[in-house]
């Protein structure tokens, strides 16, 4: 299964660093998944399975900033598979992507990875569902999120990152999932402006990790109080990592 190609845009990311095929009408990426590449640390050499990777955005903008990572991807719907396939192949990135269900996950990704990323489904089952199949299967999932962190820390190696972005009102939930296999949690909050709450948040926890509960600075997004122009008003930190592909190790401090 595959989409037409007059079904898709071909989109411009990391200022032109690199270009994904997208869907017209569909689940599009916005900044969540560039966020979470680079919350990421991963270094070269080092394995990244990308659990829902879309298009696979997050794991190829995490590929162009580090280089000579081995990547894996596992995407439930296979048409996005396939994007994320194509998408890799026409940026030149090594990826193996797999269409499957965190819940059974196939034999092929049955190893273990230095970093686990993802960012699951955040709106549930009972909210109102996107007109748009393809859309809402993306933004609106049963699948509760202790069974994301679950399959995470199934395949990752000991000492490796699970690093997740997803909604605030997720985190009670992914915290309690955390123990035996997963310690050191790290959040971040993303707050859109100063003095505004927190709607998305990024969560790094380590495999037998044994550090306390940090709870960082939040992460902001936009300058001033309002957007009152028609152009983008990204604080200077956002747009480093947003346009120019900038990592977030400062924030994790």
């Amino acid at each position: 299964m595959t989409f037409a190609d007059s079904d898709l845009t071909n989109d411009k990311f990391l200022m032109g660093r690199l270009y994904l095929l997208q869907p017209t009408i569909g689940y599009r990426a916005t900044t969540d998944p560039i966020l979470l590449a680079a919350a990421c640390p991963a270094k070269t050499g080092e394995s990244v399975l990308d659990l829902g990777c879309g298009t696979g955005t997050a794991a190829l903008c995490l590929a162009t900033r580090v280089t000579g990572l081995s990547l894996a991807g596992l995407e439930l719907q296979p048409k996005y598979a396939d994007l994320a396939r194509r998408n890799a192949t026409h940026n030149g990135i090594a990826m193996q992507v797999e269409t499957g269900s965190i819940i059974a996950m196939p034999s092929s990704l049955r190893r273990s990875f230095d970093h686990v990323i993802a960012n699951p489904p955040y709106y549930p089952a009972a909210s109102s569902p996107s007109p748009i199949k393809s859309r809402d299967i993306a933004l609106r999932t049963s699948t509760p999120i202790t069974a994301w962190v679950q399959a995470a820390a199934t395949r990752l190696k000991p000492g490796g990152w699970l690093t997740m972005i997803f909604s605030t009102s997720n985190l009670p939930e992914a915290l309690t999932a955390l123990p035996p296999k997963l310690g050191s949690p790290l959040v971040l909050p993303l707050i859109p402006r100063e003095g505004r709450e927190a709607q998305r948040l990024i969560l790094r926890a380590r495999k037998t990790g044994r550090g306390s509960f940090r709870l960082l600075p939040p992460f902001v997004l936009h300058q001033g109080p309002t957007h009152d122009d028609d152009h983008e008003n990204y604080t200077p930190a956002a747009n480093a990592v947003l346009r120019d592909g900038n990592d977030l190790s400062a924030a994790f401090r």
